[in-house]
């Protein structure tokens, strides 16, 4: 397949250089493409194709109606991250979930950072993902963020920035393990010689940090999920399957003495830990939402009283609030007394005067992020919108600026992706997950999300973007 007409476009580009040449750890994949036909390309794509719908590999999006069951597009060139590069991308983020981990532990009991004025206590104390019930509270092992869906970006230098936190039920680590094997048949010879390091093992790393939650010798392990009309019930099931646990919904479960059960076919069954995909709020209508229709009555006083683990802790949304997001540098010095090794994109908080001015007066070169949004939504990239959008979300930063943050628009780095011109840059992010059990684990892979659109910077799968396959080599 040609590759010479490949066009960088001012990019950081992960395979080639600004001077066309690929770089060293894509060579052995060049080589490959090089000698497979573009008709062959398109036949491994069409492949990939039929098997993520034959497994089941769909998400449903709320948004759209066009039918909610979607597959996320997996792109055949895999994203290539050399040894040296994770070793750094490991390391800032073990550094960040420490310090948050603390953060949340310190904001919920002591409240020294607030105290000390690090952190603005109105910022966090008015969160709406600031739980009350939680005040006070310790969990398991001292873990509040037990799974973490960092996603990353790289400016057109290379360098990789955090864009976000995501702590509360980070999703997409199914299709992760499932895209690898389906890349994997694709590229069986390739994959073996160039020292892939391996994902599949998740389920079993996941599975042991979840039992370490439990003081229990064989602890019982559920995953809650809110039911298959949830857009991420594949992944609820699949990880369920993989782990061989239950997977469990709110009418399972029942609270007796302060301790939770599973209705089986055999009676009750105490169950001992809990991989929590549903909304804190939506856990206990007792507690939380009185309406919440998803929960178990009374499984809050539960974990309260120390007799069931959640992973994540409830509590752990306000930790990755668009505005916090932006202290995080300050929390990484306050807690470990270290400087970041992984920075922030630069943010203005449209919460602080001179942050505003700077936003009202520069919105066209923005992007602009409502603080609890995600998915895509409530979010305005300047440079794409129109005078009218830019005019109507000044209104909305004028009536509502502790509800917005704003960043400069990055340009994204690109990876070689088929279409059907050929190979073209597209622009991705990389999210990686991290454990939290007896220690902090990067697994090293991640779930790289791509703009199919030519041009477009939003790589959510709701709002289009598909995903690749992410090798991280030993070497």
């Amino acid at each position: 397949m040609e590759t010479s007409k490949y066009q960088i476009n001012g990019n950081f580009d992960e395979m080639f250089g600004q001077d066309g040449v690929c770089r060293a750890h894509y060579n052995s994949f060049l080589s490959l493409v090089k000698k497979t036909s573009p008709k062959k390309m398109s036949q491994l794509q069409f492949s990939a194709n039929k098997t993520q719908i034959a497994m089941g590999m769909t998400f449903n999006v709320y948004h759209d109606n066009q039918g909610t069951e979607k597959i996320l597009h997996l792109d055949i060139v895999p994203r290539i991250i050399p040894n040296s590069e994770w070793q750094l991308l490991e390391a800032g983020l073990k550094q960040r979930i420490h310090a948050l981990n603390l953060f949340l532990q310190d904001i919920y009991n002591e409240r020294k950072i607030l105290k000390d004025g690090i952190v603005p206590e109105d910022l966090i104390l008015k969160s709406k993902d600031y739980l009350e019930p939680c005040i006070g509270l310790t969990p398991p092992k001292g873990i509040w963020c037990h799974i973490t869906g960092t996603d990353l970006v790289r400016d057109k230098n290379g360098e990789y920035y955090i864009l976000e936190d995501n702590l509360r039920c980070p999703s997409g680590v199914s299709y992760m393990l499932e895209s690898r094997e389906i890349i994997k048949r694709a590229y069986p010879e390739l994959f073996n010689s160039m020292g892939v390091m391996p994902v599949s093992d998740y389920p079993a790393k996941l599975l042991k940090m979840l039992q370490f939650l439990s003081n229990k010798e064989k602890p019982v392990v559920g995953v809650l999920t809110p039911g298959i009309y949830n857009s991420a019930y594949f992944e609820h099931s699949y990880l369920a399957l993989q782990m061989g646990v239950e997977l469990v919904s709110g009418v399972d479960l029942v609270t007796k003495n302060s301790k939770v059960y599973m209705q089986t076919t055999k009676g009750l069954q105490q169950i001992d830990v809990l991989y929590r995909r549903i909304d804190d709020t939506f856990m206990d209508p007792l507690t939380f939402n009185p309406d919440s229709m998803l929960g178990v009555p009374g499984i809050f006083e539960a974990y309260k009283a120390g007799n069931i683990a959640f992973a994540n802790a409830p509590g752990t949304g306000v930790a990755d609030d668009k505005a916090v997001y932006a202290y995080v540098p300050r929390i990484i010095k306050y807690y470990l007394n270290e400087e970041p090794i992984l920075n922030n994109v630069p943010t203005y908080l449209c919460r602080e005067e001179e942050d505003r001015k700077y936003v009202l007066e520069n919105i066209h070169n923005l992007v602009v992020k409502e603080t609890n949004a995600a998915g895509g939504y409530g979010m305005l990239i300047g440079p794409k919108a129109d005078e009218a959008e830019h005019e109507k979300f000044r209104n909305l930063i004028r009536n509502n600026p502790n509800n917005y943050i704003a960043q400069p628009t990055l340009s994204l780095s690109t990876v070689p992706t088929l279409t059907d011109e050929g190979l073209e840059g597209r622009h991705v992010d990389l999210r990686p997950y991290i454990l939290y059990g007896e220690e902090i684990e990067v697994i090293p892979g991640a779930l790289t999300r791509v703009a199919l659109k030519k041009g477009s910077l939003v790589v959510n799968s709701s709002q289009g973007g598909g995903s690749k396959d992410t090798w991280v080599l030993y070497n």
